[in-house]
């Protein structure tokens, strides 16, 4: 395709949820065009979801202007970006060929990845992240996802399953995790982890610790030391020129993230944290769509 063509064309980016389904229209600097959101159907059998999909794409993009189609989804992919090998919270979802479905519908190449990964890219492109070409994303919610951008590109590894930073040990005897680990950082730092560790939930502890309640504060700097010494494991190995937190609990970042920051500077070297910048997401639920947008316009150019 020539380069003026490419200039005028657009993408797809689509983030599907549980609960929702967003789509969005890019451009290529990554101006989202025009974006709408489906109710995820229920229960969300693959064939209902593709129907809505192409029913909201139809919609989306009336003139057939798009080129291209990016996915995120709520689990894994293969490495080629083809098979949504589990997807969570949706019914029947086993190696399901996703794109092939997509394509054969739209005619456009079509291509996936989990949401996390998803989400990092969008905050690598348009996000938090833009200036920098190494960095890795956490998303602190119900689990504890991640991303990992490397010069500029988003790593997944041998058969597309990098990038599972939170199930990484941070407690050999710690509790038992969904994965079959024991002690993984999500089970210190997710949602769920902050519910049983404490019986409230991440929004009433931030509105507490506002307020300056001495359990509340003391209660996100323990948080902020264990989130600290799972990302010094991961910093040592990738040594990152940032790191971006997003999901739910980052909205009470201001409280933990300057017991991460000290936790990272007792742990790690200098010289494997030289310039490292800890970064607040700041795409919100629009990253995976984004991100999605991101993967597409990665197979056109």
């Amino acid at each position: 395709m020539f380069s003026n063509e490419l200039n005028q064309s657009q993408v797809l980016g689509i983030d599907l949820g549980g609960t929702a389904i967003k789509l969005g229209r890019f451009a290529q600097d990554g101006t989202c065009l025009q974006c709408l959101s489906r109710v995820t159907p229920q229960p969300a059998t693959p064939a209902a979801v593709v129907e809505v999909m192409v029913e909201a794409i139809a919609q989306l993009d009336p003139a057939q202007q798009c080129i291209a189609i990016g996915v995120g989804t709520p689990g894994p992919t293969d490495a080629e970006g083809r098979i949504a090998k589990i997807a969570i919270n949706l019914a029947d979802w086993r190696n399901i060929p996703l794109a092939d479905w997509l394509e054969a519908k739209t005619g456009l190449p079509t291509v996936l990845a989990n949401d996390a990964n998803c989400a990092g890219l969008g905050e690598a492109w348009r996000g938090a992240g833009r200036r920098f070409r190494h960095l890795i994303l956490l998303t602190l919610g119900t689990g504890v996802g991640g991303a990992i951008i490397l010069d500029g590109k988003l790593f997944t590894g041998h058969q597309g399953a990098a990038g599972e930073l939170g199930l990484i040990t941070l407690n050999p005897d710690g509790p038992a995790c969904n994965s079959g680990n024991h002690g993984s950082l999500e089970q210190y730092v997710s949602v769920p982890a902050i519910r049983r560790r404490t019986g409230l939930e991440p929004a009433e502890l931030g509105a507490l610790a506002r307020t300056g309640d001495p359990k509340a504060l003391a209660f996100w700097q323990s948080y902020g030391k264990d989130l600290g010494a799972g990302l010094a494991s991961l910093i040592y190995i990738l040594t990152p020129e940032a790191v971006v937190i997003g999901g739910g609990v980052s909205a009470s970042a201001e409280f933990f993230f300057p017991t991460v920051r000290a936790e990272i500077e007792r742990r790690v070297l200098p010289s494997s944290r030289i310039g490292l910048e800890l970064l607040s997401a700041e795409l919100g639920n629009q990253a995976g769509m984004v991100g999605a947008a991101r993967l597409a316009w990665q197979l056109c150019l």
